[in-house]
């Protein structure tokens, strides 16, 4: 079985673009958030974009070639949102794990007809773990500041629980990605651990966090180096960023990542800042032109896209990366 580690030392990995972006590419309708299961269901499904992996797996399957044909050496799930408590939004918790098993095996399908294409250049799959619309650690109600709208044990079982899928789906690694609220982190950090634990088999556990504003950070207030202190403790591959600002913003808070980390980095920011109707103008070239500033730098492991980045950004960049030495560390050998 091809080693992540070992490709991680050999070169920098290209992970992945934007789903949703390509997804808004197909112009779907209700009908297609629907199957013969799903028919009579109550409640709008439009945009619940996991659901297709289960009602469109065509498109699905379709997005992840064109990722990897665009150079991509890591998919991720098609799962961001396939916890029981996003999708408590659609009354489909009952549906949790078919999400991530299907999400997991068209991911995996993928990877493996491209690998066998080239088996010297191995794909690896990533199970997208979101940060589900809750927090932990920051009150809705301004009103009562003790209030919490979610627990950290009820966290932990939902991560858990779509973990559980995700690895039944044939997943290389786990992704938490997007955090916002390192407390939401730190239950699926241990719920992974737990999964683990009961299994007596590891995966490898990648995490990526969000830099809200110019502020350098998170949205429940933590710098980059207290982020990357917070989880630690966590047998992790790598430690990144991405979402919410472009390359050209992310820059300083990936220095202090790349300085202080202990293991692989990974950037994955959004094709530069939205515009005033929210939608993304940064070409493939300008993009790689920003991310060029990492690579130069030996800032990264891993790169790829989030926010508005298509195929055509991610070839850009993976052009670029293949120029250049992956970023050089005194690895803890402690984390696999």
């Amino acid at each position: 079985m091809p080693n992540i580690y070992k490709e991680l030392e050999k070169r920098i990995l290209i992970l992945d673009g934007a789903m949703g972006t390509m997804i808004q590419r197909y112009d779907l309708d209700e009908d297609d958030f629907r199957n013969e299961s799903l028919t009579n269901h109550e409640h709008p499904l439009k945009g619940n974009n996991d659901l297709l992996s289960i009602t469109r797996p065509d498109v699905i399957l379709a997005i992840h070639k064109q990722y990897l044909e665009a150079g991509a050496d890591i998919l991720e799930t098609n799962t961001f949102s396939s916890t029981t408590i996003a999708q408590a939004d659609y009354h489909l918790e009952h549906l949790v794990y078919e999400l991530n098993y299907e999400g997991a095996k068209l991911a995996k399908q993928a990877c493996e007809e491209y690998t066998a294409k080239d088996p010297s250049r191995p794909r690896f799959v990533a199970g997208a773990i979101g940060p589900t619309n809750r927090t932990a650690s920051i009150s809705p109600d301004v009103n009562d500041p003790g209030y919490r709208a979610i627990t950290f044990d009820q966290l932990k079982v939902a991560y858990k629980k779509q973990a559980t899928a995700l690895w039944d789906g044939g997943v290389d690694a786990f992704l938490v990605e997007t955090i916002f609220d390192t407390l939401n982190a730190k239950a699926a950090l241990f719920g992974l651990m737990e999964l683990m634990d009961e299994r007596g088999a590891t995966l490898p556990i990648m995490v990526s966090a969000t830099i809200t504003d110019a502020s350098g950070r998170t949205l429940t207030g933590q710098t980059t180096e207290a982020f990357l202190i917070s989880v630690s403790h966590a047998p992790l591959i790598s430690v990144g960023l991405n979402c919410a600002l472009g390359a050209r913003e992310l820059r300083p808070y990936l220095q202090v990542l790349a300085k202080e980390a202990d293991v692989f980095v990974s950037a994955y920011p959004n094709a530069g800042l939205p515009n005033e109707f929210g939608q993304y103008d940064q070409t493939p070239e300008q993009m790689a032109d920003e991310i060029e500033v990492f690579l130069k730098e030996g800032l990264i492991n891993i790169v790829g896209g989030c926010c508005g980045s298509t195929p055509d950004h991610i070839e850009a960049i993976a052009r670029r990366a293949a120029q250049y030495a992956p970023r050089q560390f005194e690895y803890n050998s402690s984390k696999v």
